[in-house]
């Protein structure tokens, strides 16, 4: 932006929680550059300065996109582009409408399931490059994928696509000599944990039941049958309550965030994953260490919420209705050591933000998608991180999750090409397959 000079604004598309971020970088690195967010009742874009910027959302440019193109632009950011990775999308075609001489995508994961999410972004940022979606598929995509599936890469046609794409490309990883030498070394530990007497019995009855009907359904039906089977055994994991759908703050007259009385539902002593997280929590406090429990279920954050709460260990909730201001609060107070357990919904919070005071990061359940599960602790492994960051994750042991922990270490593997389709791709398993995959086994 400085080194264009431009006298029109640059307008920058982010994540309603990374507006604060944004203000806070330009005003550090570009001290006294107009800055000016178009973004709830009162936005405007009269009297814009020259050479300045407009942070806006995404939900906002999507609603006033007549507004924003009829506007002069010197370059487009979209940050955390992969909002934008479906090109049929209503975000996706609005953010389209507005003219740029120059646009830029920033984005940790450029492609999350399939290759058609590389094609959107540079399609967006550097029209025509790589044809209609429809040849990009025949020629690119397809070969790419099957044979990754196959045998382990078509090499050709991997290296034919890194150098149609690499001039367009700026891409680091902070394993790249230079890049962050000063960053301390992070750690990364599987904690395996027995379900309880009651986590067994629901698991085993959720996967008797669904494989009954699955097996003798197709088609779509069968696809939205094993969807529900995954949620319910992940729900399961994590802790009775969640699965049984106790944690209703109507049913007990709670509020939000509110300490959970005699009449809420028992938690301690339920759920396996519940009593690691206990452990974990004591041995980071006794150490006066901050930390981040990312989970991909709002509810199952309110659990913990009401659960830490009764235990009198101070921590926060992050999701995504949180609104923006309470958003930049709640960043603030962690990272002024104010709080020291900070609850975060992986969907809300699994980017952008900036949260260097955590040393630990505890992923309470596992996104089954490497990309997603890095990119939220990178919330805490970061540029400013001085401390040694320590990854837990937690796995309940003989489930799915453990035949999954399986599939991302392969996935991880072949992180550089960053492929496959995610948890869709176990819908098309056989009876045989899918019921391997979720039957309960002992732990040897």
């Amino acid at each position: 932006h400085l080194h264009r000079a431009r006298p029109e604004p640059t307008l920058v598309v982010c994540p309603a929680s990374l507006l604060g971020n944004w203000q806070r970088e330009i005003e550090k690195f570009a001290p006294g550059t107009p800055v000016r967010r178009f973004h709830g009742a009162g936005r405007s874009l009269d009297g814009l300065e020259e050479g300045g910027f407009v942070l806006t959302t995404y939900g906002t440019m999507r609603a006033a996109a007549a507004r924003l193109a009829g506007q002069s632009w010197g370059l487009v950011v979209a940050d955390e582009a992969q909002h934008v990775k479906n090109p049929h999308s209503a975000t996706a075609k609005a953010l389209r409408t507005i003219p740029s001489p120059a646009r830029v995508a920033l984005t940790g994961t450029p492609v999350e399931n399939n290759l058609s999410e590389l094609w959107a972004l540079l399609d967006w940022t550097t029209p025509g490059l790589l044809g209609p979606l429809t040849t990009f598929r025949a020629r690119h995509a397809r070969p790419v994928e099957h044979q990754q599936e196959e045998d382990g890469g078509n090499e050709a046609a991997v290296a034919r696509l890194a150098a149609l794409v690499r001039p367009f490309l700026l891409r680091r990883k902070k394993s790249d000599p230079g890049i962050a030498p000063e960053l301390p070394p992070k750690t990364e530990t599987d904690h395996p944990v027995s379900l309880t007497r009651e986590q067994v019995s629901l698991y085993q009855a959720a996967v008797d039941e669904a494989m009954a009907v699955i097996e003798g359904s197709e088609g779509m039906e069968r696809r939205g049958m094993i969807m529900k089977l995954l949620a319910s055994l992940k729900q399961i994991c994590n802790h009775p309550a969640q699965f049984l759908k106790e944690y209703g703050l109507k049913e007990y007259g709670l509020k939000e965030g509110a300490v959970a009385g005699a009449a809420a539902p028992r938690l301690a002593h339920r759920s396996g994953k519940l009593a690691l997280l206990d452990e974990l929590l004591d041995t980071i406090l006794a150490e006066d260490g901050s930390v981040l429990v990312f989970t991909q279920y709002v509810t199952m954050a309110r659990i913990l919420e009401r659960h830490l709460a009764s235990r009198g260990v101070p921590s926060q909730l992050l999701h995504g209705g949180t609104p923006v201001p309470r958003r930049e609060e709640l960043v603030d107070r962690f990272q002024s050591g104010e709080v020291p357990v900070f609850l975060l919904s992986l969907k809300a919070a699994g980017t952008g933000l900036n949260l260097t005071r955590a040393g630990h990061v505890i992923h309470y359940d596992r996104w089954w998608n490497p990309a997603v599960e890095e990119q939220a602790t990178d919330r805490a492994y970061r540029i400013g991180q001085t401390q040694p960051v320590q990854v837990h994750r937690i796995i309940a042991e003989g489930t799915v999750e453990d035949r999954i922990a399986e599939l991302l270490e392969a996935k991880r593997a072949l992180a550089d090409a960053v492929l496959g389709s995610g948890e869709a791709a176990l819908t098309e398993l056989t009876d045989r397959e899918l019921a391997d995959l979720v039957s309960l086994r002992r732990p040897a």
